[in-house]
């Protein structure tokens, strides 16, 4: 399976702030957003990776984060000229997702929790079509919200719905066998002229081929698009490695947990950056052994 994080946008909700910058860079507490869409697709031991984004961004992203090879995957870099839904990834990585299933996810949501990594390969090996996530929150409306039978069956999808349905909506991390190139060719533009997401998760239902697994309250996620919601991850970032210990969406740690890289690259990560508290965690990871 190979992974893509759409970080392309205007990001027009931050302005001022992403007026010269994309917002997958800017800051969330101690790293750039972009770590946390990543450390996600590396927790599903995904290492072949497309990220797209704006021309005028593409190449800060690759001074970023390079080809990969320093934490022992493969990153690829392709431009999205306009904004025209989330459905045109895959329209842009048509080559390179090839004959190979694919994960989607989104360049400005987050995810944390103890139980992440077993929910993602659970997805990723189980996925027979496509698995997508339902997520409770209190007010659904300007989210993809899914609707369910008394037994819990998945009826219909509806995107930012006036009367929400349920409280459950579907979350930016979707899971699609290679079925997805030819189901995305099918969905037509909306009014806003996009290619919708849950257009294209309509299509699997209909097809009896979509599964919605819903995330727990031990599940924590962000969707970081606003100033306030930026905030609001910051500091739930902040409180957890504060007072747990761990850091959240460390890529060289995940990296090195999944076999990745070995210790010796971790340490040498580790000490490029010893001067801040981001190194000096890289580097305890392997004192203490927290694999």
């Amino acid at each position: 399976m190979k992974g893509i994080i759409l970080a392309g946008g205007k990001g027009t909700r931050l302005y001022p702030s992403t007026i010269a910058i994309s917002k997958q860079l800017l800051p969330i507490y101690d790293k750039p957003m972009i770590y946390y869409p990543l450390s996600v697709l590396l927790m599903a031991r995904i290492s072949e990776i497309l990220i797209i984004s704006t021309r005028q961004d593409i190449n800060k992203y690759k001074k970023l984060l390079g080809n990969g090879k320093q934490i022992g995957i493969k990153i690829s870099y392709s431009v999205q000229e306009q904004p025209r839904g989330i459905v045109d990834a895959f329209f842009i990585g048509e080559k390179f997702i090839g004959t190979d299933d694919v994960c989607l996810i989104l360049g400005d949501n987050i995810f944390y929790g103890a139980e992440l990594p077993r929910i993602l390969m659970r997805a990723k090996e189980e996925n027979k079509g496509a698995t997508i996530f339902g997520y409770h929150i209190n007010n659904p409306k300007d989210f993809g919200v899914v609707e369910f039978d008394e037994k819990g069956n998945v009826l219909s999808i509806e995107e930012k719905p006036l009367k929400p349905k349920s409280k459950y909506i579907v979350p930016g991390l979707y899971f699609y066998n290679n079925n997805v190139i030819k189901m995305a060719k099918k969905i037509k533009a909306s009014k806003r002229n996009e290619f919708e997401i849950t257009s294209l998760n309509n299509e699997y239902l209909k097809n009896d081929n979509l599964q919605v697994h819903l995330l727990n309250k031990g599940i924590f996620w962000f969707d970081t698009g606003t100033p306030n919601s930026m905030f609001k991850a910051a500091s739930f970032i902040e409180n957890v490695q504060s007072h747990q210990g761990f850091y959240v969406g460390c890529i060289e740690e995940i990296a090195w947990k999944q076999g990745f890289i070995d210790d010796n690259q971790l340490k040498e990560l580790g000490n490029e950056l010893k001067q801040t508290d981001y190194g000096k965690y890289i580097l305890s990871v392997l004192g203490g052994n927290k694999k």
